[in-house]
C-alpha cells in the first residue's frame, strides 16, 4: 500500500541512489523517479530497478524526446514523467506499457495530453498555478483525470492543495536535495507522508 506521492529525485548519484529508494519505500513512497538531468540518471534508475523494481515504480523525469522513452523501456522502467506536454513521448510511452505523466500548465495542454493518452497530469509549475488554478483545471478536466501537484507542495501546504482537487503530488526538494543522506530523507519522508494522511483524511491509499 502506498500514497499518490511521486518522489523526484533530481541532482541524485548512482551511489546515493539505493539507500535513498530503500528509505522512500520503507516510508510508503513508492513512484520514484530521477530527473535525467541529474548526474548518469540512467545509472541510477537502473540500479533502483535491479533492487526495488518488484516494490516501487521508478522511472525517469525530465523525459523530453522519444529515444529517450526508449532507453527507459531497455532497461524496465515503468514510470515517465515530463515537465511538457509533448504528445509524441506521451504516446511512446503509452505504447511501451509505462506510466505517462506530462506537465501542464493550461486546460488546453491538459486535454492535449489526455488525448495522447497520458496516465495522468502533472500541473507544473506548482507554485505559479498556485491551488485556486489546480481548482479551476478540475472544474473542467474528467472527474477521473489524476491531476498531481508540482512544485511548491510541501508538508506545510499539502492540506491547501488537497482541498483545491489534487489527487496526489510531485515532491522534489521538500523531500531530496543533493547531499541528503537516507536519515535526512526519512526525517523528510515521514513528515511529508504524514501531511498527506491528514489531508486525505485517511491513513494508507490504495
Amino acid at each position: 500500500m502506498s500514497r499518490p506521492l511521486i518522489a523526484i529525485l533530481r541532482g541524485i548519484t548512482p551511489p546515493e541512489a539505493l539507500p535513498v529508494a530503500e528509505t522512500l519505500i520503507e516510508a510508503g513512497i513508492t513512484r520514484l523517479e530521477v530527473p535525467l538531468n541529474s548526474p548518469a540518471a540512467m545509472d541510477s534508475i537502473a540500479a533502483m530497478l535491479g533492487a526495488f523494481g518488484d516494490r516501487a515504480m521508478i522511472g525517469a523525469g525530465t523525459v523530453l524526446r522519444v529515444p529517450e522513452v526508449e532507453a527507459l523501456v531497455a532497461i524496465g522502467a515503468r514510470l515517465v514523467v515530463s515537465p511538457n506536454c509533448n504528445p509524441a513521448v506521451i504516446a511512446a510511452t503509452v505504447a511501451a506499457g509505462m506510466e505517462s505523466w506530462p506537465g501542464v500548465m493550461t486546460p488546453t495542454e491538459a486535454f492535449a495530453a489526455l488525448d495522447a493518452g497520458a496516465t495522468g497530469l502533472k500541473l507544473f509549475p506548482g507554485e505559479l498555478i498556485g491551488p485556486a488554478g489546480l481548482r479551476a483545471m478540475r472544474a473542467v478536466l474528467p472527474k477521473e483525470t489524476a491531476l498531481f501537484a508540482v512544485g511548491g507542495v510541501s508538508a506545510q501546504n499539502m492540506g491547501e492543495w488537497w482541498q483545491a482537487g489534487a489527487s496526489g503530488f510531485g515532491i522534489g526538494s521538500a523531500l531530496y536535495k543533493p547531499g541528503d543522506d537516507s536519515a535526512v530523507v526519512a526525517a523528510k519522508a515521514q513528515a511529508l507522508v504524514q501531511a498527506f494522511d491528514r489531508a486525505a483524511g485517511k491513513g494508507v491509499m490504495a
